[in-house]
């Protein structure tokens, strides 16, 4: 992978994964240049970028490369299941093999990604946690059928997420609910949040309003705690297709309480972000 890393600025790709979108900033061996500020400045769409999370690729012990995640409010986020099957498929063009292991800042366990025979990319996204205190909620409730209208389903991906299923995807008012449920006392962390039409025990579609973020055109976390969420509910399989309004995510929701992740990873372009730039978000971020 070429990291862009000479010349003024600072350099960065944007990529997508089903319409999820990211800019992934190569910080290996050298220091970290992200401050919550200089995010927010680059998640802006009209004055900035513009991305649904930011990936920071950083040196990590005893794994392939870390990964440091930021939303566009500039608070940072602790799994991002699309994000990291894009920074795979670009480390796997490195010829690192055909299989790596990436380490998320904010998880306890390390996620291995591999490309499969059908050129897709693939992530462990690791084990889904039920229990309130993981989520985490804010006392004990039942995360099967939380007290919200709706009664969401919790679940944890190193994230927290409510998943509601609903018998109408088109009649949910997402940009109304979404934010309601985002910021209910009940989530300390506050959390994503799903809108879910099951139409067969395979298939779903779903909506999600991301925290920190807004309505996505897909999120690879939330797919695998739909997957989970479902599975729990008796509606759906192990095996998963979500529909979003970007694309297909594919889930297996393995008997070891994994799931895989896998979908498509689109590259868009390379850019670099001038000195002027960079100046003006640094002052921003002094000012008072």
């Amino acid at each position: 992978m070429d990291r862009m890393t000479e010349g003024p600025g600072l350099a960065f790709r944007k990529m997508h994964g089903a319409g999820n979108d990211f800019v992934v900033i190569d910080a290996r061996g050298r220091a970290d240049p992200v401050t919550p500020a200089l995010a927010r400045a680059l998640g802006d769409r009209h004055r900035g970028v513009g991305f649904d999370q930011l990936a920071v690729l950083v040196e990590a012990e005893g794994a392939d490369a870390g990964l440091i995640f930021w939303n566009a409010d500039g608070s940072r986020a602790a799994a991002c299941g699309n994000a990291t099957r894009c920074v795979a498929d670009l480390l796997l063009g490195e010829g690192r093999g055909p299989e790596l292991v990436l380490h998320v800042a904010g998880r306890g366990e390390p996620l291995a990604a591999r490309r499969r025979g059908d050129g897709a990319v693939e992530v462990d996204m690791g084990t889904a946690a039920t229990d309130w205190r993981a989520i985490p909620l804010a006392r004990d409730a039942d995360t099967l059928a939380l007290p919200l209208p709706g009664a969401p389903v919790a679940v944890s991906m190193g994230n927290p997420h409510a998943v509601h299923f609903v018998e109408s995807l088109p009649a949910v008012a997402l940009k109304s609910w979404g934010p309601a449920v985002e910021t209910d006392p009940l989530f300390p962390e506050r959390t994503n949040v799903q809108f879910v039409e099951v139409l067969d025990r395979g298939h779903v579609r779903a909506r999600v309003w991301e925290r920190g973020v807004g309505e996505t055109l897909a999120s690879g976390s939330s797919a695998c705690a739909i997957a989970v969420a479902g599975h729990r509910r008796g509606l759906t399989d192990r095996r998963l297709a979500v529909d979003l309004p970007g694309g297909r995510l594919e889930i297996v929701y393995g008997e070891d309480g994994h799931c895989l992740l896998s979908g498509p990873v689109a590259h868009v372009f390379e850019g670099r972000l001038s000195a002027a730039w960079l100046a003006a978000a640094a002052a921003a971020e002094a000012a008072p």
